[in-house]
């Protein structure tokens, strides 16, 4: 099989798959699928697509650069520029190609498990191979458009899947809080992709940073905007502002905790290790651009700086699980926007790599601890379930470790590079980001630890449940239980590069070839040839973490998580008696959604009422419309009275007329 057609099975086996069973498998057509058939289908489709990714890759790994970069199908050519849909395939572009299609199967095939009894099995399974689909767009394009419709798509599936439970109004608000939000995002994105075709004349990508003028327009001015920034400062921030709304960074994160209200799969899929990861693969793409502009790198610094640690806090209040494993993602989110900012994006897109087996693996194993407490998602109610649940217990404990960069497992080595990254870089905001990501490792160690040892140590609780907690969906069935193989096979298999995966790809993919020609670095952003200085293989650099503040971080984390909820539970109580203020700040999200809601939203309604009121109905109805009809109905009112319908009347007004006339112009020849 050419590499073309290869290509073409692994971003479309998803799509043939999603319309099968959403046509055939849903009310759409009759259900003329089963349960057993839909999800057979959707399987099958993504399967092929992993298989088809992996023999792409293996030609990608054996090559330098791109393997393909041609137009696929041609959309429309306006004033000389082409519209294509086209991919462009190299390592970068496989390795998100693995990424996704991986954890796709895996949480394919958790969903019979965890939606087995759900009344829209079939829809969901159609949604996620969908999503599938258009995250590979994304990731595979070799233009703007096609990212832009890729970027788009995952949107929309997100919206689709966030709701997907639409008869419950927390599901709705939270599915159309994520599309607003998003729509500031992707306003940025697009005004970002509009300055790069008016300058560069192309949407292709390679056009674009081979462009001859490319250091002469990254010196042009734009007078128009405050402060005079270049143009490609301005289009490398619009375009980060829509990573910022599809990578959940501060300001516009606010949509990803509440996006809970899916599915667990979704949240692992969707919210943890591909969708939200579609900004950071954006930025690494576009390094040609980012690089000259150190503003640009500045403010992709800060905003992650922000981020990761500012989330970080949220964690430590919250009780549903789903939501400290969400605060995690926002975190981590940051730490791979630092490393963007570093100009280290081979350091972003291996975290972002790592991040996605174990954050997917936390999520999925909360879902089965879900499952096993029959959906009471409630961490003050659980506790021991580890003898219940030893299986979901064991690869938390490894997806836990992972996350807080436990040396020697995935997690750590990239963790401890952005950090180091951060560090060696140079631009506006890096010593800020370095002490804000140093900081987030305490953090993190501690609701992580948190979170796993309310859930699986400690005092049984998972009977006190009351019965009118706020959870419609809280039941109380008894006994924890272990979930079936079907949810722990996937939790088991994405254990596997959780623990290794780091360790394995650490040397090549950072400190080797594996980027050269990808991702491009200019000499005077030198992070990354600091971090090559140090680095003397995987196996020095885990030992020689015990000698770090990092490690020593994580570990006090831990210890101080263990003290709280273990041994003197009482404390955290107490605090949150003597910093009442702080709680509650922490306790509503630094009344970021209120903010919004009184500025924003409430901004918007007032200029919304204030155009319909003085609009609508003063200018349109009162004087347009209105005006025109009172002008008629006055017209009208008076030639009414002329109007008798009575022969002598109208011979009246004719006689009166013609003298009239007679008297004011004179008779016909009195003159002469």
């Amino acid at each position: 099989m050419s590499l073309q057609n290869l290509l073409l099975v692994a971003a479309f086996t998803p799509l043939a798959g999603a319309v099968l069973v959403g046509l055939f498998g849903t009310q759409f057509l009759g259900a003329k699928l089963g349960r057993k058939a839909s999800h057979r289908i959707a399987i099958l489709g993504v399967f092929i697509s992993f298989i088809a990714s992996c023999l792409v890759a293996q030609q990608a790994f054996e090559a330098k650069g791109a393997i393909f970069n041609q137009a696929i199908y041609t959309w429309a050519v306006a004033d000389g520029i082409r519209f294509d849909v086209g991919f462009l395939i190299d390592r970068l572009t496989v390795t998100m190609m693995l990424v996704v299609t991986f954890v796709s199967l895996m949480v394919h095939v958790y969903t019979i498990g965890y939606m087995e009894e759900d009344p829209g099995y079939r829809r969901f399974f159609a949604y996620i191979s969908l999503f599938t689909f258009s995250m590979l767009m994304l990731v595979m394009s070799n233009n703007f458009l096609q990212l832009f419709f890729g970027w788009e798509a995952v949107g929309l599936v997100s919206y689709l899947l966030i709701g997907f439970w639409y008869t419950r109004p927390t599901a709705i608000f939270a599915n159309l809080k994520a599309f607003l939000v998003n729509r500031v995002g992707d306003f940025g994105f697009i005004l970002g992709i509009g300055l790069v075709l008016a300058w560069f004349g192309s949407m292709n990508y390679t056009e674009v940073f081979n462009h001859a003028d490319l250091k002469k327009i990254a010196a042009t001015t734009l007078a128009y905007l405050p402060g005079d920034p270049t143009v490609l400062t301005a289009a490398c921030i619009c375009l980060f502002i829509g990573a910022m709304g599809k990578s959940a960074q501060f300001p516009l994160h606010v949509w990803l905790p509440d996006s809970m209200e899916g599915p667990t799969p979704i949240s692992a899929l969707i919210h943890a290790a591909t969708m939200v990861t579609a900004g950071i693969f954006m930025v690494a793409r576009m390094s040609p651009l980012f690089e000259l502009s150190d503003a640009a790198l500045s403010f992709v610094m800060v905003i992650g700086a922000i981020t990761a640690l500012f989330m970080g806090f949220l964690g430590i209040v919250q009780n549903d699980i789903k939501r400290v494993v969400a605060y995690s993602t926002l975190s981590q989110l940051g730490y791979m926007t630092v490393a963007l900012g570093a100009s280290a994006y081979s350091v972003a897109i291996f975290h972002l790599m790592t991040h996605a087996f174990f954050k997917a693996l936390l999520f999925l194993a909360a879902g089965s601890v879900i499952m096993g407490c029959h959906h009471n998602q409630d961490m003050r109610y659980m506790g021991g379930l580890r003898k219940y649940m030893p299986v979901t217990h064991w690869v938390s404990l490894i997806g836990s470790l992972a996350l807080i960069g436990t040396p020697f497992l995935s997690g750590f080595y990239s963790k401890d590079l952005i950090i180091e990254a951060a560090h060696a870089a140079h631009v506006p905001g890096a010593s800020f980001a370095y002490y804000a990501v140093l900081a987030g490792v305490f953090v993190t160690a501690f609701y992580s630890f948190r979170m796993y040892f309310l859930v699986f140590w400690g005092r049984e609780r998972y009977d006190e449940v009351p019965h009118h907690n706020g959870d419609d969906h809280a039941h109380h069935g008894g006994k924890p239980h272990e979930s079936p193989w079907v949810v722990t096979l996937p939790l088991v298999l994405l254990a596997i590069p959780s623990l290794l995966i780091g360790a394995y790809t650490v040397g090549p993919m950072l400190f080797g070839s594996y980027f050269n020609g990808v991702i491009a670095v200019l000499p005077q952003h030198h992070a990354m040839k600091e971090l090559a200085l140090e680095f003397h293989g995987w196996a020095a650099m885990g030992m020689h973490a015990f000698q770090t503040a990092p490690f020593w971080l994580a570990m006090s984390g831990v210890a101080t998580a263990y003290l709280f909820y273990m041994v003197k539970p009482e404390i955290p109580a107490a605090i949150k008696r003597r910093f009442s203020a702080v709680h509650a700040l922490l306790e509503n999200k630094y009344y970021l959604d209120d903010f919004n809601q009184a500025f924003f939203a409430g901004g918007a309604r007032l200029i919304g009422a204030g155009l319909w009121k003085g609009g609508d109905q003063g200018v349109i109805d009162g004087i347009v419309i209105g005006g025109s009809t009172r002008l008629v109905g006055w017209v009208s009112s008076i030639t009414r009275m002329f109007q008798t319908g009575h022969l002598y009347t109208y011979a009246i007004v004719m006689i009166v007329a013609v003298l009239f006339s007679l008297t004011l112009f004179g008779f016909p020849g009195a003159g002469k």
